[in-house]
């Protein structure tokens, strides 16, 4: 079969086509034919040499794949020939609090991810996807999805009629719009362009802020909730904003860090944090349960994710480079097999 492999640190001129040879299963491993496969910011930090964790050697990228079940092992239970499913982010984080134990082998990072043909996994890694969604939108659940659905119900505890303040238009704000709106939640979204915006209020944003028009936008984000500030900020840039963003949350508010795509250095406004008695809670995508949890919120809702661009197999390198020119309003994914 054929996979992408990538040495961390080697950019995304490093990621090759190579072939592989398929491996017998376990007793309790299922095998996947791999139909699609999305992409997250994280897949080039680990391109680039800048996640927190990878491994030593060359490894296959990517977290987030659907396909279909081609191949069980003798015990598996859980799953049947045929069943369209996704893989869990950490296949072995299945519910509860995370720890270091469950949370050190996530995949297309230490482990080998979803960018390949087929994909081995224990039974206990794999979630049925939505019967309403097809493979490419499935695909973006495991990581982005989840990361939106702990950041606002799991970690964040909003309910409906309050409120979330989302920064910029990737996969995870999209998401986390998506299911705002589902949910009856009130949100708030940035970005720099006007045309992004309008499609947000399409999505249901109640409010958009251009951050170049308004670069003081935590004013304009008490402004919109008449001083009290919002329950919840999504926060997934890092320099220029986290202080921004706890000035936009509410007294005892929490803000959700996602992301630091652009690095935290040494702003945090410590004073704001304790006199507003607020919370910075660190966001590590999510568990199965909570993938679980996700897809039947979908499937209730018949919600159906963004999906910015679909790339060919053969184009995996330039699907990484449109996601790298941060231009994209959604998720980027990859079609393996269609």
């Amino acid at each position: 079969m054929q996979a992408y492999q990538i040495q961390s640190g080697q950019k995304i001129a490093g990621l090759e086509r190579v072939q592989r040879q398929s491996v017998p299963l376990a007793a309790h491993e299922v095998r996947v034919r791999v139909h699609a496969v999305s992409l997250n910011y994280r897949d080039l930090m680990i391109a680039n040499g800048s996640y927190l964790s990878t491994g030593d050697g060359p490894v296959i990228p990517a977290s987030d794949g659907a396909g279909e079940v081609i191949e069980v092992g003798a015990g598996v239970t859980r799953l049947r020939l045929g069943d369209r499913v996704a893989a869990s982010f950490f296949p072995d984080w299945i519910n509860d609090a995370p720890t270091p134990q469950v949370t050190s082998r996530a995949l297309g990072a230490v482990t080998n991810g979803m960018l390949a043909e087929e994909v081995v996994l224990h039974e206990q890694a794999w979630v049925t996807i939505p019967a309403h969604m097809d493979y490419v939108e499935a695909s973006t659940l495991p990581c982005a999805g989840v990361t939106a659905w702990n950041s606002l119900f799991v970690e964040g505890g909003l309910r409906a009629g309050d409120s979330v303040l989302l920064l910029g238009t990737g996969g995870v704000s999209v998401w986390a719009l998506q299911i705002a709106k589902a949910a009856g939640l009130r949100a708030i979204i940035t970005s720099s362009s006007d045309e992004k915006l309008e499609r947000a209020r399409a999505l249901g944003a109640s409010a958009a802020i251009n951050y170049n028009s308004t670069p003081e936008w935590q004013d304009e984000v008490l402004r919109l909730t008449a001083g009290r500030g919002v329950d919840l900020v999504l926060e997934v840039g890092g320099q220029g904003t986290l202080s921004r963003s706890i000035r936009s949350a509410r007294m005892g508010g929490t803000i959700a860090v996602i992301g630091g795509v652009s690095g935290f250095g040494g702003e945090l406004d410590a004073f704001a944090l304790i006199g507003g008695a607020k919370r910075l809670s660190g966001i590590f995508v999510g568990s199965r349960s909570m993938l679980e949890d996700l897809s039947r919120f979908t499937e209730l809702t018949a919600l159906r994710p963004v999906v910015d661009r679909v790339f060919p197999f053969a184009q995996a390198r330039e699907a990484y480079a449109h996601l790298e020119r941060a231009g994209h309003f959604g998720k980027v994914v990859i079609e393996v097999a269609s």
